[in-house]
């Protein structure tokens, strides 16, 4: 009796030890996740201080790391259109739309609004989205830059 005791006692001590890893294989507490948008996925993962996302599609697969601020924050736009939005840890946010047709574009948050559930994207962005996707934006006309002007005849699409 004396000795299952001792052998109780020990198992009871030993086990948490079975549960812990060596600090160079420290799992980081936040877990991964995914979205999956049509052709599309997205998976991201953080460990320690830095973020990784991966965007899977037609084109092929592309990876980012950083350290962020926030995000990656993923959106899927009617079933075709993966949006990742993302703050650096310096404080520059970002916005990258990624399309079922392998296409993607960028911009600096900053020039991008968001009017309940729609984007606003620079009336320049319309002509880089393929007619199928460009419905899913609402568009402005306040970037004007003698590099990317804004032609006359496309400032009908502007809601401001």
């Amino acid at each position: 009796m004396r000795r299952v005791g001792l052998l109780l006692l020990t198992a009871v001590l030993a086990g948490p030890a079975y549960g812990q890893t060596k600090s160079d294989q420290t799992v980081s507490a936040q877990a991964a996740s995914a979205l999956t948008c049509g052709v599309l996925k997205a998976e991201t993962s953080r460990t320690s201080s830095t973020s990784h996302w991966t965007i899977s599609g037609p084109s092929g697969k592309s990876t980012e790391t950083g350290v962020l601020r926030s995000g990656p924050r993923f959106e899927c736009i009617e079933g075709a259109i993966l949006v990742v939005e993302f703050t650096s840890s310096a404080g520059h946010s970002f916005f990258d739309a990624y399309f079922a047709d392998g296409t993607n574009i960028g911009y600096g948050r900053q020039q991008i609004d968001r009017r309940g559930s729609r984007f606003v994207l620079p009336i320049q962005a319309k002509a880089r989205i393929a007619p199928p996707f460009r419905a899913a934006f609402d568009y402005h006309c306040r970037l004007n830059m003698p590099a990317d002007p804004i032609q006359p005849a496309a400032r009908a699409d502007c809601v401001f």
